[in-house]
């Protein structure tokens, strides 16, 4: 089985129910047949579906590009959680291939939306917030998800993380090669203006209906994932990218 196939479960061999009931949570349609991913995403399929929502809550002023276009005809907004084992996945097996791809076409933007059963979510948000103000939000993120593992995941890799102290060792390691003043990035880190930031996310995201992560939005439009792999995931969506740049 090719790593695009993979699930974000079994990528990691030995994971515990820790790990299966955060993935269970984030993504609550997700099956395994065969060993291969089965993605029929919604997070709560009893409420409204929201339809297409205005760049002000998406897109705001400030919020941090990935790739920017100049004049772009496409933005793709990605909420996330930097703990996520299946957002790890996404940009491992989706999201980073097209990044890469669409560069120039696209504006991408990555906005926070950090949930309650990751304790290590938001020290990652601030690294990555504190990045920015020095210019290196697009380094650190992807340092964070990476190097996922290393700070994210237990150990012994089985679990999901709680160790603070770990993480922001690997954070600082980040901070040192992407050459930011790291008493600076420990200040930014902790200073009101990312944490309002980072507030200011998730209201934004939960004002879009956004309940899980990853959620994504091509055009103020929810993305739908369907498929039983990553590559159908990801040929959907670029399909989608495509017509969106072909109009």
């Amino acid at each position: 089985m090719t790593k695009k196939n993979r699930n974000p479960v079994t990528t990691r061999k030995g994971l515990s129910a820790n790990v299966w009931t955060t993935i269970a949570v984030v993504t609550s349609a997700v099956a395994v047949t065969g060993g291969v991913l089965v993605v029929n995403r919604h997070d709560d399929l009893s409420g409204p579906r929201p339809g297409t929502i205005g760049a002000n809550v998406l897109n705001p002023s400030g919020s941090n590009a990935l790739t920017a276009a100049p004049a772009a005809v496409v933005t793709v907004v990605e909420f996330i959680d930097y703990q996520c084992p299946v957002c790890e996945a996404y940009y491992q097996n989706v999201t980073k291939s097209v990044e890469r791809d669409y560069a120039g076409k696209i504006t991408f933007v990555a906005r926070n939306f950090p949930l309650p059963m990751h304790p290590l979510a938001v020290p990652a948000a601030k690294a990555a917030e504190a990045a920015g103000m020095q210019g290196k939000y697009r380094g650190m993120f992807d340092k964070l998800y990476g190097d996922y593992p290393t700070w994210a995941l237990t150990a012994d890799g089985q679990n999901v993380s709680e160790d603070a102290g770990r993480a922001q060792a690997r954070f600082d390691t980040y901070a040192k090669e992407l050459g930011l003043d790291l008493v600076r990035f420990h200040a930014d880190a902790e200073s009101p203006m990312v944490g309002n930031r980072i507030d200011r996310d998730k209201a934004d995201g939960s004002e879009a209906g956004v309940t899980g992560t990853p959620t994504i939005f091509v055009n103020g439009t929810r993305f739908e994932p369907s498929g039983n792999t990553y590559a159908a995931l990801a040929k959907q969506l670029r399909g989608l990218l495509d017509q969106a740049l072909a109009q």
